[in-house]
């Protein structure tokens, strides 16, 4: 069973905590990284993309020259995909990128993530993780005692101060419980989590 300390906000140990082994110590399946992120990205695509096919673009009522007599291949209409300003055969037209992933398969990739990062020391508890006031200098100092070049910060509650500290600081990202995926996870070399969310996290992942 992992065990991990628990820390305040200056960096010192004020506790232990012994990690749910199902969820953060299980073996890496790496390929599952793949399936899940990929649907993440997937799903965040707009699908807005369009161009106009040959009954789309305007104009081109009338035959651009004679049938015969000019040397040239005959031509119907000035719309034609093999004319200039003509329509796109085939192109894109607005769709739903998104597709499924079983169930078991993301919580699986989940608790994947999560022990890649305990098994590289790179999970950090915090005893709690408050401020009193929206401040970007005081989100830095935190992150200046852990010597965290990056940080995805796992709450088991949205708090405005926190979230608003850290939305200017590059490579920072603040999540509650019920927000936690794994490209985030994989795109923070550092993952912390308050005890409380940690909690959450064994609720929402737990057999």
């Amino acid at each position: 069973m992992p065990t991990v300390d628990i820390y305040n906000t200056a960096h010192e140990t004020v506790g232990s905590l012994d990690l749910d082994e199902s969820i953060f110590g299980v073996e890496v399946k790496e390929h599952l990284f793949y399936t899940v992120v990929r649907q993440q990205m997937a799903g965040r695509r707009a699908g807005t993309h369009k161009v106009k096919s040959r009954s789309e673009v305007s104009g081109g009522g009338r035959k651009p020259f004679k049938q015969k007599g000019t040397g040239r291949a005959r031509q119907g209409t000035t719309r034609a995909a093999q004319m200039r300003g003509g329509g796109v055969v085939f192109g894109p037209t607005p769709r739903d990128h998104g597709h499924k992933v079983p169930k078991k398969v993301r919580r699986a990739a989940l608790r994947s993530a999560l022990s890649r990062r305990v098994e590289e020391s790179k999970f950090v508890v915090f005893d709690a993780f408050e401020l009193t006031e929206a401040k970007t200098k005081a989100f830095k100092s935190v992150m200046t005692n852990f010597e965290f070049g990056d940080l995805l910060l796992i709450l088991s509650d949205k708090d405005e101060n926190v979230i608003k500290s850290a939305r200017n600081i590059p490579g920072v990202t603040v999540i509650p419980v019920d927000g936690l995926n794994v490209y985030d996870i994989l795109n923070h070399r550092n993952v912390a989590a308050t005890k409380s969310a940690v909690a959450g996290i064994a609720s929402r992942l737990g057999a």
